[in-house]
C-alpha cells in the first residue's frame, strides 16, 4: 500500500479501524484477561482488498499486544496465517 494510513485504536470498543476512500475496515479483539487478547475478526470492504489493510491493521494490533505484555489468541484465520508467515521470516534471520 502506498498511501499511509491513519489506524486508530478504539480501546474501548476493543478494535483497531481505518478508514479508506469512506470505506471503514477493522480489526476486533476481545481482552480475556490475564495478559491474553483473543483477534477474531478483520473485515476489509472489497472495495478496499489487495492494498495491505488486513496487514498493517494485524501488524498494529500485534505491535500493540508486543508493548502491553500481551499473548495473542489468533481466532481469525487471517491474523493465524499473518502470524505464522512472519515467525517463518524471522526463524530464517
Amino acid at each position: 500500500m502506498s498511501e499511509a494510513l491513519s489506524i486508530q485504536h478504539d480501546q474501548t470498543g476493543h478494535q483497531f479501524e481505518t478508514t479508506v476512500d469512506g470505506y471503514r475496515a477493522y480489526l476486533t479483539y476481545m481482552d480475556l484477561g490475564k495478559q491474553t487478547l483473543d483477534i477474531y475478526r478483520t473485515f476489509v470492504p472489497n472495495e478496499l482488498r489487495g492494498r495491505g489493510i488486513a496487514a498493517a491493521l494485524t501488524e498494529q494490533a500485534l505491535a500493540y499486544a508486543d508493548s502491553m505484555g500481551y499473548t495473542v489468541i489468533p481466532s481469525c484465520s487471517y491474523v493465524e496465517r499473518y502470524m505464522e508467515r512472519n515467525q517463518r521470516l524471522m526463524a530464517k534471520i
